[in-house]
């Protein structure tokens, strides 16, 4: 075992450094937001209160994209998540300057995923200094996590 270790660790460190990505230059990150997700907890409001939860929480888009899934949860979990953690970014939270449809998932060209914003949040972003969200989503069987930048580019 301590060799089958050695040897990957011998590999490992013979590979060039992954470069990482970088915000574009000339640019600032402003902010941070995290949010940590149990996916049984949406799946029981779900059930719960039905379709009016998931329409006052996510937007047409998103659900278009999580219901067909075979196990939408963990997915609508991640988008829970991220709206929360682009508010914890913002530094306002959901509520009364801004609301769960205000900011939605949706992908770019490679899949990734991308934050949509509203007028509301859009206000938010410029009164932030900000010009761009990025947001990374993950998830296992039991919890979503996203983790929201927000940055200014020149």
């Amino acid at each position: 075992m301590d060799a089958d270790l050695n040897s990957l660790r011998t590999a490992a460190a013979s590979q060039p450094p992954v470069p990482l990505p970088a915000i574009p230059q000339g640019g600032a990150l402003i902010n941070l937001g995290a949010d940590i997700v149990d996916i049984a907890r949406i799946r029981a409001a779900h059930e719960r209160h039905g379709a009016p939860f998931l329409e006052r929480i996510f937007t047409p888009d998103e659900l278009a994209y999580c219901l067909p899934m075979p196990n939408p949860y963990p997915h609508l979990a991640a988008r829970f998540a991220a709206k929360e953690a682009v508010a914890k970014a913002f530094t306002t939270g959901i509520g009364a300057e801004l609301g769960w449809r205000s900011i939605s998932v949706h992908h770019g060209p490679r899949q990734e995923p991308l934050i949509r914003l509203d007028e509301k949040a859009t206000t938010h972003l410029a009164r932030a200094g900000a010009t761009r969200v990025l947001i990374t989503l993950s998830h296992t069987t039991t919890a979503a996590i996203a983790v929201a930048a927000l940055v200014r580019t020149s």
